[in-house]
């Protein structure tokens, strides 16, 4: 868990960084600078997700993890351009100071909301172990397959 809390943590500043790069030093609009800045932190968040956090090797399965992985993502990018869009029509009259700090809060509230749930379908659904997966193998001569009956003890 706290492996994927660093995850979120490193997307969410990337996130950060650009949407208050693109908000108050681009002048693009709250709302679609949120969107670049969302979609900026995703790639990196299921990479560093499946890899450094479920251990997971090899090609993505594109049906069974990416797509969900973006939809996933894609929900809570929704939810927090929103917010942020919210935020930036209240905010107009604001200080830039003051908008580089409540943009960003806004985004992270949001997104902080969903994680606890993010977590979960991550860990349960989405990275969840395959039952090969989810017991060490035995290796060695004396592993008998897995429908064997149990050796006999020897005293």
């Amino acid at each position: 868990m706290s492996r994927c809390l660093l995850v979120s943590v490193g997307t969410t500043l990337l996130s950060a960084v650009v949407l208050v790069a693109l908000a108050l030093g681009a002048g693009v609009p709250a709302g679609p600078a949120n969107v670049v800045a969302v979609c900026c932190g995703i790639a990196p968040s299921y990479a560093a997700n499946r890899r450094w956090v479920w251990g997971r090797r090899g090609r993505s399965d594109v049906v069974a993890e990416v797509l969900p992985f973006w939809t996933l993502s894609l929900a809570g990018l929704v939810a927090s351009t929103v917010a942020v869009s919210a935020v930036a029509s209240v905010a107009r009259s604001w200080s830039v100071s003051a908008r580089a700090v409540a943009l960003p809060l806004a985004d992270l509230a949001v997104f902080g909301a969903l994680w606890l749930v993010q977590f979960a379908v991550l860990d349960r659904v989405l990275f969840a172990a395959a039952p090969a997966e989810s017991a060490p193998a035995e290796t060695g001569s004396d592993a008998a397959p897995a429908d064997a009956p149990p050796k006999e003890q020897v005293a």
